[in-house]
């Protein structure tokens, strides 16, 4: 009886370890010990901080009958999250908000436009450029608003944190009396030129252009810089990400499909 007693402890023992082991295994793993090929489901994510007012970069479209969205930097992120094998979750907040995103960890990457000047660059990495623009003034047409030198005295708005702000900063050293207004959203400044509350915008080529065909009483001018004011992404400073980004976007630009984007948001 006491050896039957054992014999039905250790059988007991054994099974409580059974399970024990089992209840601690990763629930990855299949019969053979090996991880499975992971699935469309087990994919990681990508977290894209992004400023969606800046059409066509990136801007809220509601003609589905939903909030989605969507834009050039929208369809170049798909495009590289689904090269290197990630989802995307795309995270909308004020432009200045950007960088700070990226150096708390709340964000993998920043797409919006955004130009890699130095003083960004000590705060985060960026990949090569991927689209190259210019940066222009935005007034009304009857305004004679054409050239730097006839906004002196004038108030000129910028979005704020932006290229174009500091481009304005720079203008204001050598154009007498140009005050600077900086605004958050780029809807925002375009309303305030058209009610003239600011005599002129700084805003770049490519959104200028939709604002202007949407609003007839507007017009722009392109600004001849020597810098050039291209758009890369952004990322948390010693991220493992920028190399791969890169070879995605020369893929892109080689095979052609980066061309097709540029046409399709920029008809050019």
């Amino acid at each position: 009886m006491k050896k039957s007693k054992s014999f039905l402890s250790l059988a007991l023992t054994s099974m409580l370890a059974a399970v024990v082991i089992a209840g601690c295994g990763t629930g990855n793993q299949t019969a053979t010990g090996q991880a499975p090929a992971p699935s469309a489901g087990d994919k990681k994510t990508l977290v894209m901080a992004t400023s969606a007012d800046y059409k066509p970069y990136e801007y809220h479209d509601l003609s589905s009958g939903k909030d989605e969205i969507v834009g050039f930097d929208i369809d170049i992120a798909k495009y590289i999250a689904k090269e290197l094998g990630y989802e995307l979750q795309i995270n909308d907040m004020n432009f200045d908000g950007l960088i700070p995103a990226l150096q708390t960890k709340r964000a993998d990457f920043v797409m919006a436009g955004m130009t890699a000047t130095p003083e960004r660059a000590k705060n985060a990495d960026f990949s090569t450029i991927y689209y190259d623009a210019k940066n222009t003034i935005v007034a009304k047409k009857d305004s004679n608003l054409t050239k730097p030198e006839q906004l002196a005295g004038k108030k000129v708005a910028v979005q704020l944190g932006s290229i174009q702000e500091g481009a304005a900063k720079e203008l204001a050293k050598t154009v007498s009396g140009l005050q600077i207004t900086s605004l958050n959203k780029l809807p925002e400044i375009v309303e305030e030129v058209k009610a003239g509350r600011v005599d002129a915008a700084i805003i770049e080529d490519t959104v200028a252009k939709g604002f202007v065909e949407s609003n007839d009483s507007l017009q722009f001018t392109t600004l001849e810089e020597n810098e050039q004011n291209g758009s890369a992404v952004a990322f948390p400073k010693g991220s493992p990400h920028v190399e791969k980004f890169n070879e995605v976007i020369k893929k892109m630009q080689d095979n052609g499909e980066m061309d097709k984007l540029i046409q399709k948001w920029f008809g050019q």
